[in-house]
């Protein structure tokens, strides 16, 4: 089971339309459990009389959305660093041109 979490974590961290599908069913799961714990009428998400679980919901929704924001954090980070690669590259592509054509 461990061996399985690990590949699957891998392959959402390297393949990008995966993380930001990842990203989007999170955030889409967060605001779902907001809406229903802010507007489903009842008593069973009632802090006086069931902490546990209200608790456990609210942590649950936190832990969905930090994910998601997480996910969005590396998400900018990878794309940043693929940025100045190709910034990278496209000097020293100019520098040789620059050279070869004096």
């Amino acid at each position: 089971m461990a061996r399985f979490a690990v590949h699957a974590t891998r392959g959402l961290i390297r393949d990008a339309q995966m993380r930001r599908k990842t990203m989007a069913l999170l955030l889409g799961l967060a605001l779902a459990m907001l809406a229903v714990g802010l507007l489903a009428p009842g008593q069973w998400l009632d802090p006086h009389e069931h902490p546990a679980r209200f608790l456990f919901f609210w942590f649950a929704c936190g832990w969905l959305t930090v994910t998601a924001v997480l996910l969005a954090f590396l998400d900018m980070l990878i794309l940043r660093a693929a940025a100045r690669r190709e910034r990278k590259a496209l000097r020293e592509q100019a520098g040789k041109q620059g050279a070869s054509g004096e």
